[in-house]
């Protein structure tokens, strides 16, 4: 390579290493280095710099000029020495020099640093010299070596990189080597991205953003860089410092689907999380669902800790929680109703969305507001190269996205739509009385991704949904999600970055009655909340990955309005006041190794909750049931006004012990605050369920988790393993009371109960990942129960003992099973049994005041019959040609294939004066489904 010495050019390999070692000895002369240097040169490059200084110093430079970029700088320097000028003008690359001042040379150097003496202590005992296999337990290091010529293999891919630094003086036994993973292809961030260094038992996975982050010892390592769908790849470097390697990753065919199954499962075995599971949308390709319909929803009931109230219902229960203890993200906004059609269809585009983080347990620290689970949903980044398209048509919904490139690597749009077309099948069914009703429903969404450099990208989603529909004549259901949010990612150093997100979400619901009479009405109920989330990630030190920022929301609640539909109404209109309330945290974890073997992850959150005007709130006689009999005084508050506040700090801990490189333990405990609450007298949750905040009367519910499980990988990391038992308490729960009207009643406190939870488990997990059958098969044992106890008998449940709760089922099993024929055809099984749910039964009669009434059983004292299901499917691909211009694959189901009649609910009517119970089923027989789907 061409190299400078004065005025001269000529041709050097590499800096020899005999050269090397007598520079090591070299004595310094009596010469002084000249000390009035002034150098003012602007719009410069830095060669031109050192031709400066090596023209006023006298003293010969040795470099080469492929170390030199081509940036240019302004450099002013007024009477220094040659040592100062040389510290300013290479203080931003990567260049150290070593002066000869006998020889009136100056060696420029990339990276490394020359010493001519030893470090003190260098000699620990007498004159033995400290081999370098201990220099790290020491706390002194070598200088990386010096490669020779042949030391890089030829049949390496990349070249040699050098990472950092060397600074005079540094001797640290380990440096930090982070980046970032993205797909050359698409420009997306390449998670759970396996890297390894070989010859060690270094290994590391990149996080949800690509990013990653890995402790050597300074010198020569290969790192070894592998994931699914991804061309292995394989890095030569030298570490010198703290440093920045980002990996372009590029697109393979075949070879990689058994490394990154290994990289998820490592991930469950040296993680510290407990109760977590991450689902990529594609593994819901082949499991049968009903009508067709991909859901990663659907697709978490079958983990164990996850079920609803049953077939269809809204809303999941995660360990023992109720259906407003979840809390949902798409893109960071909250999205209050996940679902169409009363649960039988997900509200998210299967084509869009890229992955599901659940935890159930080991909250991350940034998130709060809910006491059960977070479900953190991703949209995918679009393809920023090459335009892309998927779409599928079945009986009952069509959809369609595409990934268009804005600005080539830099920039996409994602445009997702989905809609259903269901009015056929109610018009084609024999009972009259649904033969005029409608059903239907669409989303939307539309993400856009741009990378400003290696430093900033942005990413902006805006989503909506809406459901119609009339079950009978008189009546049209609506409800609606909408949400937007704006992300900015930055990085900051090699060990810090940001992320700054502002999210908005709304929920609306309505029914527009038009009957006979003059009684047609429009009823509407919202809620909206806006938020702002500020989360700094930084890598200290060689074993501190630290999380903290800070957390705002404001809620604005229609707590529900009612108005007359036309001149002709007579309903009288009623508007409850609204709510608001301004909710917020500061947050800070750190995650760190306390050995090889022994991990922790300690995080602490403290939340805010401030009840704000304007309001009207009631106060009630002390030691008196909260009824319309005791009210105290009536209290105004006026705008802005904070007029009740909640808080306290919130503990994330975590732990996990290696026993073996695939045999960990772990164990965590959390506790939270949820300050707002679901007002439901129906025993599954509804589409028009109502929010509320906590206020003056109704407390914010408070609960804490503690978990313990096992993690084993074996059979060549084929198989998966996992086993964690629960224990979880909860506080001021809401329940209704008997007879209780929620919806529309400007004093709601008089309606409900607030108690206490509980809940525990166990769950049991066995994964295949890899071969032509795969799968898993889940089971859960697992109790929840709630008490409502009171001195008043009217604010009692079942005289204050604990009571199953409604969706209590202590056995639960999930088998799901996919097996590939041929790399064209597969088969796939989702066998599901759960015990019934409980259910209050009338048990007999009494009369008084000669009339008859129906006396009811203690509180969900009784089941309904036990639930089990069997679905059934085929995946038939077209040929796997490269560069087909579309490729293709019908998905051919059958769902509930034993035609099992599943109760959804029990009830009981009375009819010639007998009780007479009845259930009703959604899905009683078996459904069939085709569905064609095409990628291009």
């Amino acid at each position: 390579m061409p190299t400078r010495f004065g005025s001269g050019v000529f041709l050097i390999s590499r800096v020899s290493s005999s050269l090397i070692f007598c520079l090591f000895f070299f004595m310094v002369s009596n010469a002084q280095e000249p000390a009035s240097l002034t150098v003012d040169l602007d719009d410069s490059t830095l060669l031109d710099v050192i031709l400066e200084l090596e023209k006023q110093s006298g003293y010969h430079f040795f470099f080469s000029e492929t170390w030199i970029g081509d940036k240019k700088n302004t450099l002013t320097l007024y009477n220094v020495t040659l040592t100062e000028a040389l510290d300013q003008a290479l203080n931003e690359t990567d260049l150290n020099y070593y002066i000869l001042e006998n020889e009136k040379r100056v060696i420029l150097l990339q990276n490394a640093v020359i010493y001519d003496e030893l470090p003190n202590n260098f000699f620990v005992q007498g004159d033995t010299l400290i081999p370098s296999a201990q220099l790290a337990d020491t706390g002194y290091n070598r200088s990386p070596p010096v490669l020779l010529e042949n030391s890089t293999d030829s049949s390496t891919r990349y070249s040699l990189v050098r990472i950092g630094k060397a600074e005079v003086g540094q001797f640290r036994s380990v440096f930090t080597l982070s980046g970032k993973a993205t797909n050359v292809s698409t420009g997306k961030p390449v998670p759970d991205l396996l890297i390894r260094v070989q010859g060690s038992n270094k290994t590391t996975l990149t996080d949800q953003e690509g990013v990653y982050a890995l402790e050597l010892p300074p010198g020569y390592h290969v790192l070894l860089v592998s994931a699914l769908g991804l061309e292995e790849m394989e890095r030569e470097i030298i570490l010198y410092n703290d440093g920045t390697l980002d990996l372009k990753m590029k697109e393979g065919l075949e070879e990689l689907e058994e490394v990154v199954v290994e990289a998820k499962t490592l991930r469950t075995i040296e993680n510290t999380d407990t109760g977590s599971e991450k689902i990529v949308l594609e593994e819901s390709k082949n499991i049968p669902l009903v009508l067709g319909e991909r859901d990663i929803l659907q697709l978490a009931k079958a983990l164990p800790g996850i079920s609803s109230a049953g077939e269809g219902a809204t809303g999941l229960n995660v360990r023992g929680g109720k259906t407003d203890q979840n809390l949902v993200l798409l893109d960071n906004a909250v999205i209050y109703n996940p679902t169409h059609f009363f649960g039988i269809f997900q509200a998210l585009n299967p084509f869009t969305t890229e992955s599901a983080e659940i935890y159930k347990a080991s909250i991350p620290v940034e998130f709060g507001g809910r006491l059960s689970s977070v479900f953190d949903i991703q949209t995918l980044n679009g393809n920023t190269n090459e335009f892309e398209g998927e779409a599928s048509i079945g009986p009952v919904t069509a959809n369609l996205a595409l990934q268009i490139p804005v600005v080539k690597e830099k920039s996409s749009l994602v445009v997702g739509g989905r809609g259903a077309y269901a009015d056929w099948i109610l018009r084609t069914l024999d009972d009259e009385s649904l033969n005029n009703s409608e059903a239907s429903f669409y989303d939307g969404i539309v993400k856009y991704h741009h990378k400003l450099n290696d430093n900033n990208e942005i990413q902006a989603t805006a989503y909506l949904s809406k459901d119609d529909f009339s079950i009978t004549q008189d009546s049209l259901y609506n409800y609606s999600n909408r949400l937007a949010t704006l992300k900015w990612n930055h990085r900051y150093s090699e060990n810090t970055a940001a992320t700054l997100s502002l999210t908005y979400s709304g929920y609306r619901f309505g029914i527009d009655y038009d009957g006979e009479g003059n009684s047609d009405f429009d009823l509407n109920y919202d809620i909206d909340e806006t938020s702002f989330v500020y989360k700094l990630f930084s890598q200290v030190g060689k074993s501190h990955r630290v999380d903290y920022g800070i957390s705002t929301k404001f809620y604005s609640v229609n707590p529900g309005s009612i108005e007359p539909a036309g001149e002709e109404s007579e309903v009288s209109p009623v508007v409850i006041e609204k709510e608001q309330a301004i909710e917020g945290a500061l947050f800070i974890g750190d995650e760190f190794d306390l050995s090889d073997r022994l991990q922790l992850s300690v995080g602490l959150r403290y939340a805010f909750f401030a009840a704000a005007g304007p309001s009207t709130q009631r106060t009630y006689q002390e030691g008196s049931p909260t009824n319309e009999g005791t009210v105290a005084d009536t209290l105004s508050f006026g705008s802005g006004d904070l007029y009740k506040t909640y808080g306290g700090p919130e503990v994330r801990l975590s732990v996990r012990y290696l026993l073996d490189e695939d045999f960990s333990v772990k164990a965590g405990f959390n506790n939270a605050f949820q300050f707002i609450h679901t007002l439901s007298n129906n025993t599954t949750v509804s589409p028009i369920d109502t929010w509320k905040l906590s206020d003056l009367n109704i407390k914010p519910q408070t609960g804490y988790q503690a978990t313990l499980g096992i993690y084993k990988l074996f059979g060549d990391h084929r198989y998966e393993l996992s086993l964690e038992g629960y224990y979880k308490r909860m506080d001021n729960v809401l329940d209704f009371k008997t007879g209780a009207n929620l919806f529309l009643n400007e004093n709601v406190e008089t309606q409900v109960l607030q108690g206490r939870g509980k809940a525990y488990g166990v769950e049991f997990l066995l994964k295949k990942n890899t071969g032509r059958l795969n799968g898993w098969f889940g089971y859960t044992y697992s109790r929840s129960f709630y008490r409502f106890d009171s001195e008043f008998s009217e604010e009692r449940i079942n005289d204050g003992e604990y009571f199953p709760s409604n969706f209590d089922k202590p056995h639960d099993l999930s088998i799901i099973a996919n097996y590939r024929l041929t790399r064209r055809f597969s088969f796939s099984g989702n066998f599901v049994y759960q015990t019934g749910r409980p259910v209050t039964y009338p048990v007999g009669t009494f009369r008084f005041n000669n009339a008859d009434y129906v006396a009811f059983s203690d509180r969900n004292q009784f089941r309904i019959p036990d639930f089990y299901r069997l679905d059934l499917g085929v995946n038939i691909e077209g040929n796997h040609r490269k560069n087909k211009l579309a490729h293709s694959f019908w998905s051919i189901s059958v769902y509930n294939v034993l035609g099992r009649n599943n109760p959804y609910s029990v009830f009981f009517v009375t009819e010639n004066g007998e009780i007479k119970a009845l259930q009703s089923s959604i899905f009683a027989v078996p459904i069939p489904s085709i569905t064609y789907n095409i990628k291009f």
